[in-house]
Formats: C-alpha cells, structure tokens, sequence
C-alpha cells in the first residue's frame, strides 16, 4: 500500500477531532453501557488493616499504606481516623493518593508510626500523636523532630545530615555520602588508585511536615573539584514518637564506560558515613555487628573478658548485656591495675562479596594488622556502636541480596567513631559496567537482524550503555539513648531485614474495583478445575522463588529480576544467551506477581514484587540522557539490548507498588514518563525493520497501539489519577489518544498511526490496514484498556477494543470477513484467552466465553498435561543441586499467571 501523504492525515485527523465529542463527560453511564467501577455514593465501610508479616511494626519507625475506595466513597477533603482491636486510637496521618474522574478518592495513604496488630480505618477525626512529627526552618537547616530525636538537616554542602540528637545527647553528626572512583581498570590487576567523590547538596524540599510522618528530600551529585559523578536523590522519613529514621537512596549512574577500555568511571565505593560521638570509657563502649539471623557479634571496644585476671561475673555480664559496668574499684584489682595492658579495638568491617559468604574482622587502629573475628554465609546488613551514654544503630536492607556490600566501623577507640554503610563494597572488584562484547562485526541493520536470528541479542554499536540506569537502596538509622539490650537488637535486625508493612486486604481492593474492574479475584478452590489452575499458580510462584536461590539471580544490579528461558541442555538458564538472559518485564512477570498478590494478600508474593519493581523501574529504564523514559529490552545485561522502548519504561509495572504503599520513589519514576511520548523524536523504535523511508517528526510520529501506546497512557493515566504537576495534560491526552484510536478505520486493528506531540492526537487514516502483532497486549494492554473503559465514556473506544479482543484469537476466515484480511500467523494465544474473558463479560458473548477457556487450555503455553513438577537436578550435571522444570519459561509463565487470574476472575462459573 503506497504511504499516505502527511497533509491527507492531518486533515482526517483535524475532521475526526471536530466529529468527535471532546468534551465527554467523564463517569458518565449512558443506559445501555456495562457498569463501571464503584457506584457514585458507595457505603465506604470499615477497612482492617493488618502487617504483611507477624510481629506488626517492632523497631521500624514507622509504615504507609495506601487503601482504594470506591468511586463516590469518600470526597476530596475526607479525614480519617484509625484504632486498633481494641478500639483505641491510633494516630494517623492521611492523604489523597488518587482521584476517580468525578473527583472522589480513590487511593488514600495512610501513615502511623505504631501498632501491632490488625488495625482498623473508618471516616472520622484522627487521633494526634502524643509525640509529633514536626519540620523547623532555621536558616541553612531544616530541624525535623520525632518528640523523641531530633535530625538536623543541611540545605547545601557536602554534609547532608549535621546532627541527631536525643534529648540534649548527640548521637550521629556528619552524614554525608561517599564515592570512590577508580580511573583505571586492567583485567585481572586493580588498580590502586582511586579518587574520593563527596554527596554535594543542590536541593532540598520539605515533601510532608507531619504530625505523623515527615519526608524530606535532598538532591545533589557526588563532587571531586569540578567534576561532579553520579547524580544522588535521598529521602528521609520520620514518624512521630519513633527514636529512629529511614533513608531511601538512589543514584542514576552518569559514568564513562567504553568497552575494550581500561580506562573509565569505575567506582570503587558507594556509602553513606556517619560520625557518632563517643563519651563513655573504653569498656563501656560496645560493638555490635549483625550476622545470620539475628546473630550478633556483641563485643566491647576493650573487652575484659576471657583475661588471665578476672574481673567477676557480676562485670562480664554487664559487659556482654551492654550495661553500664560497676566502679572498677569494685573489681579484682588484678585486672583493674593492668586495663592500660588491655588492647582497644577501635576497627571493624564485615564484607559480603558474594550472596553466599561474609566475613568479619578488626584491629586495634589504623597501620596495624586485622585479626579475624569470623564470618557465615549471609549477614543482616545491621550495626551498632556507642555505649552507655547513647549510640547508634543501623542498617542496609537486602544487604547480601544486593552484594558486594559491607560495613565499617572505624575509630571506636576515640572519641568520635565512624560509620559506613558501603553500598559497593570497596573491597569487591571495582563497578565494571562495560558492554560485554565487541559487536562481533555487527555494523549494519542486516548483520544486527541476522545476529538477532541466532542469539536473539537486538544489537547495536554504542546502545548498551549503562549511562543513565539507577538503583535504589533503603537504610535504617536508631538513635538509641544507651546501647540497646539483645532482644531490642533483634527487633531492630528484623526490621532492616524485613521492613514492616502494613496492607489493605484483597476483599477491598476488589470491592474498590481498582486496577481492572472484574479482572481479579480471591483465590477458589471450590471445584477440582478451579483448585488445579490454583495449585498451577502455586507451582509457578514458588518455581521462580525457588529459582532465585538457587541459581543465584543476586547483586547490586542485579537482584529484582529473573531469566528469560532455561536451557535444557546445560541444565542452565541461558544467562549468557543473548536476548535469552535478563528478563526485563518481558511479557508483564510483573503484572502477574502483583495480580497474584492482589488476589490473595500472600506477604511472600508482595516481597517478590517489591524487589521486581525496585529493579526493574530503575535499572532496567533511562533516567538521563538521550534515551530517559525508555528501558531496555531483555538481555545478557540489563541495559546491554539496542531495543530501547516504551514497553519496558511502562508505568503500569510501577502503579501496583506505588498505590500500595505511597512510595514517593516509585512516584518520581511515573512522574518522569509523562512526557516520554518525546522520546519518539530520539528513537525509532522500528527503525531496523522499517521498508518504507520513516523520518520522526514532531507532528507525524509513528506509534504503535499496543506495546507503544499502553506504556504512555499507563502514565497519562496515572498522573491524572494523582493529580501531578502535569495532569491536565495528561488526561487530554488520555482522551484524544482514545479518541483517534476509536476513530481509526480499524480501531485497534489499524496497528499504529502518526501521532501529533502539540495536539496530542492520532492522525486518523484514511485508508483502513491490518497491522497485529502478538506482542501488543501482552504489555499490559487488556489491563489498561480495562481500567480506561470503567473510567472514560467513550463508546467507540470501547467497541474498537472488544472488536480486537473478539478477532485476535478468531480464525482466519472470521478475520477475513471482518477486516478484508486475516491477522497472520499468530501466537500467545493462552495469554490472549483473558482478552476473550474481558470481552466475553463486557458483550455478553457466549461464545466468546467458550472460546476463552478452550485457547486458555488447548492452544499454545502451558498444558493440563505439563508434568507439574520438578526434577532434580546436581553435580556433576548443575554447578548447585536444586530442581529443574525445563518445560518452563518466562513468557509461558507471564501469560498464563495473568490468563489463569483474569479468566477465573470473569469467568470462573463458566469453566467447562
């Protein structure tokens, strides 16, 4: 078909949009339309809350949840109050996450900084804290106050937290971060020198100023001289009456890496350091560094026990329980004569290298040897040191799931310790994120398609860099008023093992009609069908958790994600494989973790998806640079593929996360896609398979409807929804993009159009096409697309999508008659099933609901007759012992997950 002149579209496009009614209402429900989400004037009712783990919030200073409401449950300016089972109440601190169209709330987050069990949230008048949370000005700092400790925080320079205090007792002083660079890397000799960058503050923005929970944020980049290295964005977050602080921190790496280089951005360290005054005797001060468990090394600076001399029992165990020791002129005076003898240790560092081993060591000071002091497979990431007078404790969470991390205590023998909590271990082999091969040759289109041909790599020269990737790391600091007794030492540990979570219940959120009326229910093994697709979910789940652990998908990069497709030969996945490695939301093992865990409420399933969406929001997407708003394709490294796009950025992975916990990281990175339809203008996304000449144009864009268009609306739709700095915008956009959809002469099935950044509207064609792939709604379309219709009254929107879900997985000939021309040769139609399910409900199509459950059992993905089960699997055949299903992988998984869910869902009292 000859291209359509740009003047022609344009002109359908400017005639669509006057034929079109623009001005829709919004939560509108014409007669004959299918009932949307929640009903204006819904009862709200009570919500009970409860922790995604047993023991409620212990030593974390405090939690947020998010809740949905129905449409009409609550208006804007609602208040609400929280008790516990015992009807006491519990302060709270409340406010809008989310809005319906028509204005009501639809997500609240709500924090509280106590409690222990369920929790119960109604309308009402919050209680207030006895201890408030509070924010003060003070020229260059900003004081933020617990009523119990007190941070004082910088507003510019190289030190990011001047002081915590309890009371009038200084605890920590000097918090600031730590980079090491190390110009020169050659394999298999490091070199020695290295350059100390320190964490420069440009911006700091009170986010929330209590009186439950304050937030404040602090921008900056790590400076040396002039050069400035690794943009950094610190969150910290107090709660009322806590004696202790959470660090969110994130850097976006902005290094020069050129493969076959030795020369480059290599960091050596990454940490954020304290200084913690010490005013106690030597033997009052007391070391305590985290090991497996809730182990501890519990020691003291100058330790006296185990001497020749003993100084009595009453002593030792003071000593050991961490308490103020007797006068010494009460001891044997054997030993007290002889303390001068005694040696101080003044250094520790325990360093995890691996997932599977740390080790722990220390020496009297600087220029003398380290003696070791032990070790273990995986330490809790947690330390404390001071004494009786005060100290502090701290911690980093997923210490050995993100190795190479470590901690150091350093001068403990003086008067002022410090504290760093590497990040990057300094002792691991420098950060080496140079692309992996030398291109092989691969310098034109064809040989770049006929390399995808053979090791399903999308390569191209300069694409796999690692500039503008992030992480995200969390941090607890306790700012204790004496060195804490053991079993508060253990509740600290937990807590930075496991941070307390507090979560609505899977009946509210399907009462809410959140996130895809209908598409989502609770776990029903009431038949023998129903109880195998469960035990098939079940299987899967702990398939892939197992999996983790057994072949070790650990480290700083690394940890969140999961393979593609295994190898059965070498009983492997194919980590080295090209596209076949790294699996970067291919397919949505997103959504289907959150959907399971929307469904059931499993705490292990939250986890799982809480890691997934740390990393793939962050390393798997551009932050910075040309490619910013669009992620990478899957492969042998995470940013390695030269397949930079939108489906991969996608919001829709990052909303679940967000609206559960009114994580303002996660917000940010939502935030930062509302304008990623410019990224358009950067990239082709098709520009190695196009065979027509294609120039990106502003007002002439090539985009796709499905993996292109679901990715942008996802966050249109999500700014609007939290009313951002940008929603107006973004919900103009949500409604021409549906509208130009609607109008194409195939809707869905037209496939893409040229879409206009000034109007933010879609040309309309003038000449209808068939353009279907089976990758378009497997992004996370059907789950939009059904969030968008309960929203948006839009009729032809509506028709446009349930007529693709009608013919995706009809024969050729039902195509043929339908649009001139069948689809093609297509696949994935199990996963597809779920779009027959939506659109069987929505109709009333009969057939369309037979036809969902036989693509979902007998077309392609996974059978009723797949074993089920693993094998064993160990040496000489596997490098670790373990078991293998060589029949999964991670598109099958993906798909059927969501299938299973969504068609048992909407049409689980149809199953044959």
């Amino acid at each position: 078909m000859p291209p359509i002149p740009r003047r022609t579209l344009l002109k359908a496009a400017a005639v669509a949009g006057a034929a079109t009614q623009a001005g829709r209402a919004l939560g509108a429900q014409p007669a004959a339309a299918a009932p949307r989400a929640g009903t204006a004037g819904a009862d709200p009712g009570p919500v009970t809350l409860d922790w995604l783990e047993d023991g409620g919030l212990g030593a974390a200073p405090g939690s947020t949840v998010g809740v949905p409401w129905p449409r009409g449950a609550h208006r804007e300016n609602q208040t609400f109050a929280l008790t516990d089972a015992g009807g006491k109440p519990v302060p709270v601190q409340s406010w809008p996450l989310a809005h319906w169209p028509d204005g009501s709330l639809k997500w609240t987050a709500h924090a509280v900084g106590s409690g222990s069990g369920a929790l119960t949230l109604t309308a009402g008048t919050p209680a207030a804290p006895e201890k408030k949370a509070t924010v003060t000005r003070r020229g260059g700092t900003i004081d933020v106050s617990t009523g119990v400790i007190t941070a004082r925080i910088a507003t510019s320079g190289t030190t990011l937290v001047k002081s915590v205090t309890r009371g009038s007792t200084e605890i920590a002083r000097d918090g600031r971060l730590v980079l090491l660079r190390q110009p020169e890397l050659e394999d298999g000799d490091r070199s020695t020198v290295t350059e100390r960058f320190d964490g420069t503050v440009s911006d700091v923005t009170v986010e929330q100023e209590g009186p439950v929970r304050a937030v404040v944020r602090i921008d900056g980049k790590h400076r040396r001289g002039r050069r400035d290295l690794l943009p950094f964005s610190i969150r910290l977050y107090f709660y009322a009456g806590a004696d202790s602080f959470r660090m969110v921190h994130t850097i976006t790496f902005d290094g020069k890496q050129e493969p076959g280089r030795a020369s480059g951005d290599f960091v050596r360290g990454l940490g954020v350091r304290f200084t913690v005054p010490l005013r106690d005797e030597s033997y009052d001060r007391h070391i305590r560094i985290g090991g497996e468990g809730t182990g501890l090394l519990r020691e003291a600076v100058k330790g006296i026990t185990g001497l020749r001399r003993d100084p009595g029992a009453a002593v030792q165990a003071a000593q050991f329980a961490g308490g103020k020791l007797p006068d010494p002129a009460t001891w044997d005076q054997r030993v007290t004569t002889r303390l001068q003898y005694v040696p101080e240790w003044g250094d520790y560092t325990l360093s995890q290298l691996s997932a599977d081993g740390f080790t722990l060591r220390k020496r009297t000071k600087k220029g003398h040897g380290w003696i070791g002091a032990g070790g273990g497979r995986r330490a809790s990431g947690f330390g404390y040191v001071g004494g009786v007078s005060g100290g502090l404790s701290f911690g980093l969470r997923d210490f050995w799931e993100k190795y190479p991390a470590q901690l150091d205590i350093r001068d403990a023998h003086t008067d002022r310790a410090e504290v760093t909590l590497w990040l990057w271990s300094p002792e691991a082999q420098p950060m080496d994120l140079r692309f992996y091969h030398d291109g092989m040759n691969q310098d034109t289109f064809p040989e770049q398609l006929e390399g995808l041909n053979i090791t399903y790599e999308d390569y191209e020269p300069g694409f796999g860099t690692p500039y503008g990737i992030a992480r995200t790391s969390e941090l607890l600091f306790w700012a204790n008023a004496s060195t804490p007794a053991a079993e508060a030492l253990a509740e600290q540990v937990k807590a930075v093992r496991v941070l307390p979570q507090l979560a609505a219940p899977p009946k509210q959120l399907i009462r809410a009609g959140v996130f895809g009326k209908g598409l989502y229910a609770e776990p029903d093994r009431s038949t023998p069908a129903k109880a195998r697709i469960e035990d098939h979910l079940d299987f899967l789940f702990t398939y892939y958790k197992d999996q983790v652990e057994q072949r070790r998908w650990y480290g700083f990069w690394d940890y969140g994600d999961i393979m593609h497709t295994y190898d059965t030969v070498r009983h492997q996945w194919r980590y080295d494989v090209g596209g076949y490695a790294w699996d970067n939301s291919e397919l949505s093992p997103d959504l289907w973790l959150w959907y399971a865990y929307l469904r059931s409420g499993r705490a292990d399933i939250f986890r799982f998806a809480e890691a997934m969406t740390r990393h793939t929001g962050e390393v798997d997407v551009y932050h910075l640079g040309r490619w910013a708003g669009l992620g990478t394709r899957h492969g042998v490294q995470h940013y390695a593929d030269s397949a930079k796009q939108q489906r991969i950025a996608n919001t829709t992975y990052r909303r679940y996360y967000y609206f559960l916990t009114a994580d303002e990281r996660v917000g940010d990175l939502m935030h930062a896609c509302v304008d990623s339809d410019e990224t358009f203008l950067a990239l082709d996304p098709l520009r190695k398979i196009r065979t027509e000449p294609y120039t990106p144009d502003r007002n002439a864009l090539s985009i796709g409807f499905g993996t292109d268009w679901s990715g942008l609306v996802s966050a249109w739709l999500t700014e609007w929804e939290r009313r951002g700095p940008k929603w107006e915008k973004a919900k103009a956009r949500v409604l021409s993009t549906m509208e130009t959809i609607a109008a194409q002469p195939n809707g869905f099935v037209q496939g893409s159009a040229l879409y206009d950044l000034d109007t933010g509207r879609f040309a309309v064609a003038g000449t209808p096409k068939v353009e279907v792939s089976h990758l378009s709604a497997v992004f996370g379309l059907n789950e939009l697309c059904a969030e968008l219709i309960d929203l948006v009254d839009m009729p032809d929107f509506e028709e446009a999508y349930y007529d693709y879900c009608r013919y995706f997985n009809a024969s050729k000939a039902e195509q043929a008659a339908r649009y001139g021309t069948d689809f093609g040769s297509l696949i994935l139609f199990q996963g597809h099933s779920r779009l027959d399910a939506y659109a069987a409900v929505r109709t009333g199509d009969d057939e369309l609901a037979r036809r969902a459950w036989r693509k979902f059992y007998d077309s392609d993905g996974y059978k009723e007759s797949a074993p089920w089960k693993t094998e064993k699997v160990s040496g000489p055949t596997a490098l670790v012992a373990g078991g293998e299903a060589t029949w999964v992988s991670t598109n099958d998984t993906a798909l059927y997950g969501l299938a299973a869910i969504e068609n048992l869902a909407l049409l689980g009292d149809r199953m044959p």
